[in-house]
C-alpha cells in the first residue's frame, strides 16, 4: 500500500487548472519549510527555515513538467577548521512527473516521478537538487588551514603555529649525547 499524498503538504502542488493540455503553463512562486535533513553531514538548510521557491508548471504529453529554482539559507560547519559556516544556495532543478493513469512499457525506469491524481511531491526534487548544489566537502573560507593535528588549534588563527619535530624512539637514547649542558669535561 502506497502512502497518498496530503494536498495541504507545503512541497505538494495541485496542477489540475493545467488540465492535462499540453502546452498549458503557469508559474508559481511561493515560500516553504525546509523539511528535515535537507543537505549533507556538515552543511544543510535548517528544518523549517524558509525556502524560496520559483516555479514553473507546465503540462506536456507524457505528464507534468516542474521548472524551478529554490532559494534558501545554510548553516554547518567547514570541513577542515569546524568554524560555523553560513550560507545561501541557489538549486535549479527540472523533473517530469509522469501521469499516474498513463501505461508505461516494463522496461521504462521504475524510480521516475508520478503524479497522484492531480498532486506532485516536490520533496524528493528539492532534496536531489540541494544536496547535488552543495560542495562536497564544505570550508569557511577557500583556503583554510584547518586545525593542527598535534594539539587541535586552528591554524587561521596563528599562521606561525608550530611544534618540534618528535623524536623517533629509536633514537631517543642518543638526544642526551647532543645536549650541550650534559656535556663532561675530557
Amino acid at each position: 500500500m502506497t502512502a497518498h499524498l496530503d494536498p495541504r503538504a507545503p512541497l505538494v502542488l495541485d496542477t489540475y487548472e493545467l488540465g492535462r493540455r499540453p502546452g498549458s503553463q503557469r508559474e508559481v512562486t511561493l515560500t516553504v519549510p525546509a523539511p528535515a535533513d535537507l543537505g549533507i553531514e556538515l552543511l544543510g538548510v535548517p528544518e523549517g527555515a524558509e525556502v524560496e521557491l520559483d516555479l514553473r508548471i507546465e503540462a506536456v504529453m507524457e505528464g507534468v513538467l516542474v521548472t524551478g529554482a529554490a532559494y534558501a539559507d545554510l548553516e554547518g560547519e567547514c570541513a577542515r577548521c569546524l568554524e560555523p559556516i553560513h550560507d545561501e544556495i541557489e538549486a535549479r532543478f527540472q523533473e517530469l512527473y509522469v501521469y499516474d493513469d498513463e501505461e508505461r512499457a516494463a522496461d521504462d525506469d521504475e524510480e521516475e516521478l508520478r503524479t497522484e491524481g492531480d498532486l506532485v511531491d516536490l520533496e524528493p526534487v528539492l532534496r536531489d537538487a540541494v544536496v547535488l548544489a552543495l560542495p562536497f566537502q564544505p570550508l569557511c573560507q577557500d583556503d583554510c588551514p584547518g586545525l593542527c593535528i598535534d594539539c587541535g588549534a586552528r591554524l587561521a588563527d596563528d599562521p606561525d603555529h608550530t611544534h618540534e619535530a618528535p623524536i623517533d624512539p629509536r633514537w631517543a637514547g642518543l638526544a642526551g649525547l647532543h645536549d650541550p649542558s650534559s656535556k663532561t669535561e675530557d
